[in-house]
């Protein structure tokens, strides 16, 4: 059965931002948002606006603000609404979520992440590591920038206490094999922590098949405010001891993680978040989506060189690309003042751009569902003619 056809045109009139004439082609460094996260965000501020657990009117209402982003959190990730949690991004999230679990770790003990991850999940281990003495080895990649599962299983040992991986790589598009990588992480008796991030705009998240134990997303890569959202396995949460102060609840359990007052206004317009993917389908999204891969694939001009996997299948959206003579930085520079908006550099992911030999990163072209075919064309357009010899500046 054909996926149904997304009415882009409609969607479009839903976002204010793309009202602009300039080319939204920056989504894996966060997307705009649709009028009902920006409704709900000036509404909880303008008519709730309090802290929690108050015997008063908005006090309530901010109670039940953040009881409904628990409840959208876990449709979104496919868990219990005690297993999620929120911070300020996810940087910060892994940060004292790695801290967490390094309590019940030992000196020696080995943390495996990889080459292909954000440096969120490969910053936050090497810190723990100078702190307790572990041992931290990252997996190769593969020469298309798929992940060296070989290599994976080759760096496992009995030693191995968690395997820290992304679901698809913020810079070169590659969709990991999560319920894999998870398996031969609970085979050598480690945790499965996963990086979500790039991948949660592009497709269902269901931490239970993926076998993740800890899985981590940002809420402003799909379509809602800047925040951290995170997923831990009851089990493992609950035997963390948490960085807390002393009167903050130790229930729900994945709130004993959240230090500080939340930013409700932001909670608020994630659930609108999560209700607007969900209005609009995973399978109308995937399937556009793919088609906008497939004109930009088949039209990308010959000189520039394409890093990742070369064609639709395995990846999301995202493309680096590396321009004969100009610099990643020269190209977006021109991209943008001809009204596209895309990201030059390494993006935070520094293995990535080690291992590709890129000292100033690449061009990355990143589509989402609110982009058209158009767009595809334009920025074809004149990526040819940055490309041809003489091309202009």
């Amino acid at each position: 059965m054909a996926a149904p056809a997304l009415d882009v045109a409609a969607l479009r009139r839903r976002f204010p931002a793309l009202a602009r004439p300039l080319a939204f082609l920056d989504g894996p460094g966060g997307t705009q948002v649709p009028d009902t996260v920006i409704e709900a965000v000036a509404g909880y501020l303008a008519e709730s606006n309090a802290n929690l657990g108050g015997p008063f009117a908005t006090s309530r209402e901010s109670d039940l603000v953040v009881s409904r982003a628990r409840i959208a959190a876990a449709a979104f990730l496919g868990c219990s609404p005690d297993e999620v949690g929120f911070g300020p991004n996810m940087t910060t999230l892994n940060f004292a979520l790695s801290r967490a679990a390094g309590r019940e770790l030992a000196p020696g003990d080995e943390i495996v992440a990889t080459r292909l991850d954000h440096d969120a999940n490969v910053a936050p281990w090497l810190e723990l590591a100078r702190d307790r003495d572990l041992v931290v080895r990252l997996v190769e990649l593969t020469g298309d920038c798929r992940l060296d599962l070989a290599d994976l299983e080759h760096k496992l040992s009995g030693r191995t206490r968690i395997v820290a991986f992304p679901w698809a790589s913020n810079a070169v598009g590659t969709v990991t094999d999560v319920r894999r990588v998870a398996d031969l992480a609970h085979e050598a008796g480690a945790l499965a922590w996963v990086d979500a991030v790039h991948f949660a705009p592009h497709g269902p998240i269901d931490v239970r098949a993926a076998g993740a134990d800890v899985l981590l997303c940002s809420p402003y890569k799909f379509f809602g405010p800047h925040l951290g959202l995170f997923y831990g396995r009851r089990e493992v949460l609950e035997r963390w001891r948490p960085y807390k102060v002393r009167p903050a609840d130790d229930e729900p359990i994945g709130h004993r993680f959240e230090t500080g007052t939340q930013p409700h206004e932001a909670l608020a317009g994630f659930a609108a978040a999560v209700e607007y993917v969900r209005s609009v389908g995973w399978d109308a999204i995937r399937a556009h989506e793919r088609e906008l891969s497939r004109r930009f694939l088949d039209g990308l001009p010959a000189r520039y060189r394409l890093h990742g996997p070369a064609g639709p299948d395995g990846r999301t959206p995202t493309f680096a690309l590396t321009h004969p003579t100009r610099s990643a930085w020269e190209v977006a520079k021109a991209l943008g003042e001809r009204g596209i908006a895309v990201w030059p550099g390494n993006y935070y992911a520094l293995e990535v751009m080690r291992r590709l030999g890129l000292e100033d990163g690449a061009v990355r072209v990143g589509f989402v569902h609110y982009n058209t075919a158009e767009e595809v064309e334009r920025v074809l357009v004149e990526l040819d003619d940055l490309a041809a010899p003489g091309g202009a500046a």
